[in-house]
C-alpha cells in the first residue's frame, strides 16, 4: 500500500535575515501543520529563549559526542558555536507522513541537500545588505565586530543561493510566510511526489 512520506522543508539564509521571526510567525498561524525540528546549539540562550522550544542548548562536549555518533542530519560551526539538527526526530516524523520544517544556517542546508536531495529548499533573502545590517544592529545582542563579521559572512552566503529551489524576500514577515506556504502547497502537487500513488491506483 502506498504510504505518503512527509516533505522536508528547509528554510535558510544569511544570519540576521529574520529566519527565526518568519518561522515563529508561520507556526503561530492556526492552519500551520508543519512539525518544527528544533535545532541544537552550543551558544548561550538569548533573553526569552527556552531550551527544547527555541533550541536544544548543549555543551561543546555533548555536541561533539553527537557528531561522533552520526546523530546529526547536519551541523556547522558558526561564529564560534556549533548548530545542528537531530537526525532521529526528522526521519521518524517524515516516515509518519508529516512535513518537517528546518530553520538552519546556509552551511547546514548544503549538507542536508546532499543527504536529502528531494527536500524543499527555500532561501530567505534580505531586501538589501543595508537592511540586513540594520536588523543585526537592532537586535542589540552583538558587538560591532561580530555584526561586521556577520555582514561579511552574509555576502558569501548570498552567493550560495544557487543551492536552493526557491528564493523568498523577507520584505514583510507576513508576505514571506504567505509565499512559503504557497511554495509548500505547490510542492505537494509536484508530479514526481504524487505519481507513485496514481501508478499504484492504476
Amino acid at each position: 500500500m502506498y504510504k505518503k512520506r512527509g516533505l522536508l522543508i528547509v528554510l535558510s539564509g544569511p544570519s540576521g535575515v529574520g529566519k527565526g521571526t518568519v518561522r515563529k510567525e508561520l507556526f503561530s498561524q492556526p492552519n500551520t501543520n508543519y512539525e518544527y525540528s528544533v535545532s541544537m546549539t552550543t551558544r548561550s540562550p538569548r533573553e526569552g529563549e527556552v531550551d527544547g522550544v527555541d533550541y536544544f542548548f548543549k555543551s561543546r562536549e555533548e555536541f561533539e559526542a553527537l557528531i561522533e555518533q552520526d546523530k546529526l542530519l547536519e551541523y556547522a560551526e558558526y561564529v564560534g558555536n556549533y548548530y545542528g539538527t537531530p537526525l532521529d526526530y526528522v526521519e521518524s516524523t517524515l516516515e509518519a507522513g508529516r512535513d518537517v520544517f528546518l530553520e538552519i544556517e546556509v552551511i547546514g542546508a548544503a549538507q542536508v541537500r546532499k543527504l536529502v536531495p528531494e527536500g524543499l529548499f527555500i532561501f530567505l533573502a534580505p531586501p538589501s545588505l543595508t537592511a540586513l545590517e540594520k536588523r543585526l544592529i537592532g537586535r542589540g545582542t552583538e558587538t560591532s565586530e561580530v555584526i561586521q563579521s556577520r555582514v561579511n559572512k552574509a555576502r558569501e552566503e548570498l552567493e550560495m543561493m544557487n543551492l536552493y529551489d526557491y528564493v523568498v524576500e523577507n520584505d514583510e514577515v507576513q508576505n514571506a510566510c504567505d509565499r512559503i506556504n504557497a511554495i509548500v502547497t505547490a510542492e505537494h502537487c509536484r508530479r514526481e511526489r504524487v505519481e507513485k500513488r496514481y501508478i499504484q491506483m492504476l
